[in-house]
């Protein structure tokens, strides 16, 4: 197949508006540090559009999480409650804070975190939870944040993969104490690398700026605690403030696209497409399906089938259960999650770029089609 006709998983969409953002920028020197105007701009401006007070810009998705965690006050022999179908960067938060990630199993609607797991997994040691909004659908956060308020534990939502989603016209991010996102390549906005911790907290908001910078102190090169360098360049602010101004037009696309998937695929046995429960906006970061024994194949015969087809394919999260290192990590639990060991082997994502028009997506749907044994 002609690299010409392969439909990827994903695009990012970068205009003029980007490349003149970053150009005036670098024209104003604003190369590192946290001086200038585009970072300090980026991170009102996304806080505001989260709901939140304040936004603390970081290097990526990864370290936002693990500045979170650290602000939080977690450390070594912590337990940490978190969705066991995730990124590893979730699992690496608490892992790089010396504490030990405990996965709470996915429930199969929408694949999130099970909030009716929580309560039997909570320990003395368990300090914080970390729902993480897959694939863009929010969690089931008043739940989640009635479970923390028990029990007095911090939470930290993961919306590397929910920019803009709702609940209840309410934006993830604005829900715990931290909102950790990130701006990688693929993300519902981005700024190449890049990340932002956001919350309401004055005091966890003075905290974060101090760990993102080294926690410089008085005088400037006294240090009374550890701190990380993790902060984002001007540039790359730059380039968030102009993909910010486009922000409800890219969901908009998003959801176009979503929209367009289900049409064609809502009656093929055993595609089980992406939920939208009520009172949630989900913003479709990447349009994923799980494929189900009513199908007759199985999700790696069907990739490789659209492979072959120029169609690209990406599968979900390996869960945290199964990652060898965290099974080798002292302290760690061995929770049954079988809904998203299930999702490891049933589920992937399709294309979902931006750009995509309604005939690619009706061949990637005509393919899938072909190929079942229904």
């Amino acid at each position: 197949m002609s690299t010409q006709n392969r439909i990827p998983v994903h695009e990012p969409e970068i205009g003029e508006e980007e490349i003149e953002a970053v150009v005036a920028a670098l024209r104003r020197g604003e190369i590192s540090g946290t001086f200038g105007q585009a970072l300090p701009e980026f991170e009102e401006k996304f806080a505001a559009y989260c709901g939140c007070k304040h936004g603390i810009a970081v290097t990526n998705g990864t370290t936002a999480l693990q500045m979170a965690v650290t602000a939080a006050g977690v450390g070594a022999g912590d337990e940490v409650l978190m969705s066991a179908s995730t990124n590893i960067a979730t699992a690496l938060a608490a892992y790089y804070n010396n504490a030990v990630p405990v996965p709470v199993d996915s429930e199969p609607v929408t694949w999130n975190l099970d909030p009716s797991l929580i309560e039997e997994l909570i320990t003395p040691r368990t300090k914080a939870i970390i729902p993480v909004h897959l694939f863009g659908h929010p969690c089931a956060m008043d739940q989640i944040m009635e479970i923390a308020t028990k029990y007095g534990l911090a939470v930290i939502e993961d919306c590397a993969e929910s920019h803009g989603a709702t609940l209840n016209d309410q934006m993830t991010g604005s829900f715990g104490g931290m909102g950790c996102f990130s701006f990688y390549a693929n993300k519902v906005i981005t700024t190449g690398e890049g990340g932002m911790v956001t919350t309401n907290d004055d005091r966890l908001a003075e905290k974060l700026r101090s760990l993102r910078n080294l926690c410089f102190g008085q005088p400037r090169f006294v240090h009374q605690e550890a701190g990380y360098n993790f902060r984002m360049t001007g540039y790359q602010a730059a380039m968030g403030l102009a993909q910010l101004g486009k922000i409800e037009q890219i969901i908009e696309q998003k959801r176009r696209i979503a929209q367009t998937y289900n049409t064609y695929l809502n009656d093929v046995p055993g595609v089980q497409t992406p939920a939208e429960l009520p009172g949630v906006r989900n913003v479709y970061w990447m349009y994923a399906v799980s494929i189900e024994p009513e199908f007759g194949r199985s999700r790696d015969e069907l990739a490789d089938i659209l492979r072959e087809q120029g169609i690209d394919t990406r599968t979900f999260f390996c869960p945290m259960g199964q990652q060898p290192f965290l099974q080798e990590q002292a302290g760690y639990r061995d929770i049954p999650c079988p809904v998203a060991d299930h999702l490891w082997e049933s589920g992937f994502y399709l294309p979902s770029a931006n750009s995509l028009d309604e005939g690619s997506i009706r061949r990637i749907c005509d393919a899938i089609r072909d190929a079942g044994r229904f």
